[in-house]
């Protein structure tokens, strides 16, 4: 019965918003990297969001699934204080139309470790809607079933490093196409610290790196992009050849339906 009523709920939801389609389609040249990464096409991504601090410092990544909600990662730390920014492409650029949107309420998963990184998602309510344009727009929201197979490729987006060691963070969108991992491939590279609430994608020359905490990993079905992980955690020197780990939406989600629905 919980699995129907998720999936009645995600039904209502992308009926609403004719969510993950968006208005101006990416385009991936496959393998470039967020490390040393390839530049989005400007608006392609319209669900990425820049979460700041007062003073216009980026920390992370997320991604808008309605008018009123966005999904992050719990480490992120995300407090009432921070900025949702919606619409950018070019932080460096003050001739975009973004949304800067303050934060009403952040909702932290009940069950979030710390330590084992389980549970690593967030939920940060609007303090207004967000108006839904060409370039800002919501993602869907995996369903409960997995359905995007090993090796599906799947895409990454952020204003992460391009480089571990870097000081700074790139001003332009930054994307990635990236395969998924199975959990037994996955423990290959991460051991017994990969559980069943994450799911891995990468070690084929692309990774995300610090920065894009937060942001979208999104699997495409049916012309459709779906929001299969939140960027989570990795290798501290953002290496291409291991896979980077994200949260996992199919067995979340439920948790963020009903927490959007109830606040």
């Amino acid at each position: 019965m919980a699995a129907l009523w998720f999936l009645s709920c995600l039904a209502l939801i992308s009926a609403a918003q004719s969510c993950g389609v968006p208005a101006i389609k990416p385009v991936l040249t496959g393998y470039a990297r967020i490390v040393n990464g390839e530049e989005a096409v400007p608006g392609s991504w319209p669900w990425q969001v820049s979460l700041q601090d007062r003073t216009g410092w980026h920390f992370c990544g997320g991604s808008l699934v309605s008018e009123n909600w966005v999904v992050t990662a719990a480490h992120c730390g995300v407090t009432t204080s921070n900025l949702v920014i919606l619409g950018e492409h070019d932080r460096s650029s003050s001739a975009e139309k973004i949304q800067k949107l303050a934060v009403a309420k952040v909702i932290t998963h009940p069950d979030w470790n710390s330590v084992t990184i389980n549970n690593d998602i967030a939920l940060i309510k609007l303090a207004t809607p967000a108006q839904l344009t060409s370039t800002v727009s919501p993602v869907c929201l995996t369903d409960s079933v997995d359905r995007f197979a090993s090796g599906t490729l799947c895409a990454t987006s952020g204003w992460g490093k391009t480089r571990y060691n870097a000081f700074t963070t790139p001003s332009k969108l930054q994307q990635t196409a990236l395969p998924l991992l199975s959990n037994e491939e996955c423990k290959d590279y991460w051991g017994s610290n990969i559980s069943d609430l994450m799911i891995c994608a990468g070690a084929a020359g692309s990774s995300s790196c610090m920065g894009d905490s937060g942001g979208p990993l999104v699997c495409q079905r049916n012309g459709v992009w779906e929001l299969v992980g939140i960027v989570s955690w990795g290798s501290s020197r953002c290496s291409t050849t291991t896979p980077a780990v994200y949260a996992r939406v199919s067995r979340l989600g439920s948790w963020a339906v009903e927490t959007m629905a109830n606040n």
